[in-house]
């Protein structure tokens, strides 16, 4: 896909005067680009089978399991809502839990819209691929042009094999019997980790991850299906004030 009108596909920093003037990144192939987001696209959207299983064990239907695929499509928020469905949570519950984990999609799509600049009438279809593998692929590749590359074929993969898997899977639970001694649950919540790992670079943010898992398992027992996620939700605002108030200290003894 080539950049805008009057652009290379490269983003090039305007020169200011006395400020050297960064080198361009180097070029990728355009092969390259196809061959890592079809790993990525290929390797997590097969674990949509493990969801259509899980979802059918908790009681949804076919048809449910494939609606929910077809329209939410975030792996994170869906393994959220049919695990608390299966918990016994109530549906309302459930489903802010899923909210909230979907939320980080929209900052994502703040990021991105400066960096594909998409054109106005693609942009709704495209907002419905922003996802935490389509949005890695993206903000990893040198140019604008790469990173059009590196979504679209991302996006494309990975939502039809998420969503043929999600039937194989919500249709094969049957043959599979109890779901549950197949740990399949765990699936998606470790695709999730895998890809979150690497992204925890700074010391702030291995804080608010450890505390939102020590928040999460620690009211897991007492609190409702669902509700621990919420729970969780509270480690950023918590470890972002400590760190605030450790500043202003800082600040203050010198």
């Amino acid at each position: 896909m080539p950049g805008g009108p009057g652009t290379s596909g490269t983003d090039r920093p305007e020169h200011t005067a006395g400020r050297p003037v960064p080198e361009p990144p180097e070029p990728k192939s355009d092969r390259a680009v196809v061959r890592d987001a079809l790993g990525v696209g290929i390797a997590v959207g097969l674990s949509g089978f493990a969801f259509g299983v899980t979802s059918a064990g908790a009681g949804l239907t076919v048809l449910q399991s494939c609606a929910l695929s077809l329209l939410v499509f975030t792996g994170a928020s869906q393994f959220a809502l049919v695990g608390a469905l299966a918990a016994g949570g109530n549906p309302l519950t459930a489903a802010a839990g899923a909210f909230f984990l979907g939320v980080r999609n929209a900052f994502y799509g703040l990021r991105l819209s400066q960096l594909l600049r998409l054109p106005g009438p693609v942009r709704p279809f495209a907002a419905q691929w922003v996802i935490d593998e389509t949005t890695a692929v993206a903000l990893a590749q040198p140019t604008r042009r790469s990173a059009r590359i590196g979504f679209t074929v991302t996006g494309l993969t990975l939502y039809l094999l998420w969503n043929l898997t999600t039937l194989a899977g919500a249709l094969g639970a049957e043959a599979l019997g109890d779901t549950d001694a197949w740990g399949l649950d765990a699936a998606g919540p470790a695709v999730f980790l895998a890809l979150l790992a690497p992204m925890l670079r700074t010391a702030t943010e291995r804080t608010v991850a450890g505390l939102a898992v020590v928040l999460g398992l620690g009211f897991l027992p007492v609190l409702p299906g669902g509700v621990p996620v919420l729970v969780a939700a509270l480690a950023a605002p918590a470890a972002l004030y400590v760190q605030g108030v450790h500043g202003r200290r800082k600040e203050a003894g010198r």
